[in-house]
């Protein structure tokens, strides 16, 4: 594929730092940035370089020198957006969680097949040298039992949240909730790793009406269970521990970095890490450009068949917790 030229929606920190990461990564480069405002929108083009500022996506969606759109908008958004861009003919990255519901999901992932338009799930773990090393290993610790992960770390958005205010981040008007952020990353690692689990639970905790602002997913898999605790009101040591009959892996920095693999059995102790630059997003930037350059698109599909994986996990474990959004589907 030619140059990956692409254009913005959003103007969060998210946007930034895959900015940044885009800046230091051949073959890919932000062409046009999309704002409600274009004060903001301005701002942010003027900080990387980018000459076109839209505040009509239609417009941004009809310029033929963008050919990737990348999705950073709040949850909610990210279905009708990413559709719209779609069906303008532009390849899109849609930044996590992909949609609120599993069937929007499968309806985007479906439009871009019969286009034959890249749509990439913006999530790092996919993209990390250490998750193939992680995948390698696993089978060392023998006959797994336990998988302990846990994603703590305190936003100050829920300061806002115990002043009476409702941000986005926990408002479930706009997909918002810890499972749709960070406890996110540890689903997706445990889906990518062990697959589609047998059940679920998830276990939050509220502030008032919100969305949750921390909880715990259990899994049940063929032989083991897995626990994903997140947190956004609370701050802790972020790892995953995979336990089997033999040894255990200990993933240093938690399921959305993989810092370190380290490796503990009964005959040796090893660590493994591929990754030297601490920034994740670097190493998703640019193994994303060399899969797209490569039009690797059945890479893509196998990423994709992860992360359908994760949207049904979360959309009916939230759901069951009485944490609804707006289109859910409720059975009684």
């Amino acid at each position: 594929m030619e140059k990956i030229s692409l254009g913005t929606i959003g103007s969060g920190p998210i946007v930034h730092t895959i900015l940044d990461a885009v800046q230091m990564t051949e073959g890919i480069a932000c062409t046009a940035v999309y704002s409600r405002t274009r004060e903001r929108g301005q701002e942010l083009a003027a900080q990387y370089g980018v000459s076109k500022v839209y505040t009509n996506l239609d417009e941004m969606f009809a310029d033929e020198n963008v050919n990737f759109v990348y999705v950073a908008s709040p949850n909610l958004l990210h279905y009708e957006q990413t559709k719209a861009a779609l069906l303008a003919g532009k390849n899109v990255i849609c930044e996590k969680p992909f949609c609120t519901r599993a069937q929007q999901a499968r309806e985007l992932v479906e439009l871009a097949r019969e286009r034959g338009l890249f749509l990439i799930d913006a999530v790092p773990t996919a993209f990390l040298p250490n998750l193939e090393i992680l995948k390698r290993e696993i089978p060392k610790v023998g006959k797994i039992k336990l998988v302990l992960s846990n994603y703590s770390q305190y936003s100050s958005r829920y300061d806002l949240v115990k002043k009476g205010e409702v941000p986005n981040i926990f408002n479930p008007e706009f997909g918002g909730g810890c499972l749709m952020d960070i406890n996110f990353y540890n689903v997706y690692l445990n889906a990518a790793l062990f697959g589609m689990p047998q059940s679920f639970t998830y276990y939050p905790n509220r502030y008032g009406s919100l969305a949750d602002t921390s909880g715990v997913l259990v899994m049940q898999y063929d032989g083991f269970i897995s626990e994903a605790a997140g947190a956004k009101d609370t701050w802790g040591v972020n790892y995953v521990q995979i336990e089997g009959e033999n040894g255990y892996i200990y993933i240093k920095g938690g399921s959305n970095g993989l810092a370190e693999v380290q490796v503990v059995t009964r005959e040796q102790e090893e660590t493994f890490n591929h990754q030297e630059n601490p920034n994740r997003w670097l190493y998703e930037i640019r193994n994303m450009t060399k899969m797209i350059q490569n039009d690797d698109y059945a890479g893509n599909d196998r990423n994709l068949k992860v992360m359908l994986m994760v949207m049904e996990i979360i959309e009916s474990a939230r759901i069951a917790a009485g944490i609804q959004f707006p289109g859910d589907v409720v059975e009684h």
